[in-house]
């Protein structure tokens, strides 16, 4: 049993922190992407239209953008497993309540809670490896995340369709709340509380907004911040956007459609760690300056070939995957230079990156659908903008970090 937080954790307790910390922060993408194949079914069973089950989806995106910004603080205050507590009750019980929906507006209200219960698994863990590393142990930590989050994407559509044809819909719920209880458990047994006493913030409540108000002019956690996210935008852009591309342009099945999905996941995955290989050799902006051209020369190349048609599916699909693979080396460097600097704010500043980069994710997701035209060149063009940011803020803001 992990029981102490008095040094960094090494050999075994080392991937037990990193099984406990990946499966709370895919606890996220799994509560969006198993509820993806029940959206049909939800609205023929609760008599109403697909957009207003979607609303259920949009409000859980806000959700998570909105209430990270409270765990953060919350964590710095009490230390990190309270706020963890907190957060998983909180998801467990709106679970429940999404499994016992009657109407879809009961459903959208648990699902807006379930988010906000859902954040803390997605800004906690940033604070605790914060809290045990430095800046290169931080990138080969985070790495090791991204390959148990990276599996979210292949594992969940498939076990959410699965249970929605053998057990219903209202399972993927009951299941929902069921890895929040296990998890839950991992953390007051298997998790050591990160956060010394000492450390804790002792500030008044109202000294959070300073803190922020620092956070955002701190030109190099912004650019660090605002970098990832636009890469970070570009992936939620290519999940919102790209059944519509593959399956109604180019006659994708569903079936193989998932197999790409798949295909792009592990090539975050391999590239992740990669990654967290390439961190004990090298700065992370050293890595950051080889890879975000990548991203820019990818977007641009998705974007000309779905204006041109050069290269038909082809043409977006090999771009596309390099594009999406660079999330892996991208996420973890950013997130560690962001973080490097503020030990003392752990959490809030875990919240901040958080919160920033969900709000930006989400508007680029809800961009592709605004501009949706019948053709492949709004996800091309959002993807292209999210490649081209990300490549001239960084070239123009961040600097190296000690």
């Amino acid at each position: 049993m992990l029981t102490t937080a008095s040094s960094p954790p090494t050999g075994t307790r080392y991937f037990r922190l990193a099984l406990v910390l990946g499966a709370l922060t895919a606890m996220g993408p799994l509560a969006i992407d198993t509820y993806l194949p029940a959206l049909p079914t939800i609205a023929r069973e609760m008599r109403t239209t697909t957009a207003m089950v979607q609303i259920s989806l949009s409000v859980y995106f806000i959700g998570i953008a909105l209430g990270q910004a409270v765990y953060g603080p919350l964590s710095d205050r009490l230390g990190r497993k309270p706020a963890l507590y907190v957060g998983l009750t909180l998801f467990i019980a709106a679970s429940i309540g999404c499994a016992l929906s009657k109407q879809v507006e009961a459903l959208i209200a648990f699902r807006f809670l379930q988010a906000l219960g859902g954040c803390a698994p997605l800004v906690v863990p940033r604070a605790v490896v914060r809290d045990y590393f430095d800046q290169r142990g931080s990138v080969r930590m985070l790495s090791l995340l991204m390959l148990v989050m990276g599996l979210a994407p292949i594992l969940a559509p498939l076990v959410g369709g699965q249970l929605m044809e053998y057990l219903g819909w209202r399972s993927i719920f009951w299941a929902h709340a069921a890895y929040g209880t296990v998890w839950l458990t991992a953390v007051a047994v298997e998790l050591p509380e990160s956060l010394a006493p000492e450390r804790r913030r002792r500030e008044p409540l109202v000294s959070i907004v300073g803190i922020y108000r620092r956070l955002l002019v701190d030109r190099a956690y912004m650019s660090h911040v605002l970098t990832g996210g636009l890469i970070f935008s570009g992936l939620l852009a290519y999940i919102s956007g790209s059944a519509f591309v593959f399956i109604e342009l180019f006659h994708v099945s569903p079936q193989r459609f998932g197999l790409y999905f798949g295909v792009n996941a592990i090539g975050i995955i391999a590239a992740s760690q990669l990654n967290g290989w390439l961190a004990t050799r090298t700065r992370p902006e050293r890595i950051l300056r080889v890879v975000l051209p990548v991203s820019l020369t990818a977007s641009v190349l998705i974007l000309l070939s779905a204006a041109t048609g050069i290269g038909g599916f082809a043409g977006i699909l090999v771009p596309l995957f390099a594009f999406i693979a660079t999330h892996g080396f991208v996420m973890p460097n950013t997130t560690a230079l962001a973080m490097a600097p503020h030990g003392r704010a752990a959490g809030s500043a875990s919240a901040l990156l958080g919160s920033v980069q969900f709000v930006l994710g989400s508007a680029a997701a809800g961009l592709v659908g605004a501009a949706s035209n019948g053709t492949a060149v709004p996800l091309a063009a959002v993807l292209a903008g999210c490649g081209i940011g990300a490549f001239t803020i960084h070239s123009l803001h961040a600097r190296p970090t000690s």
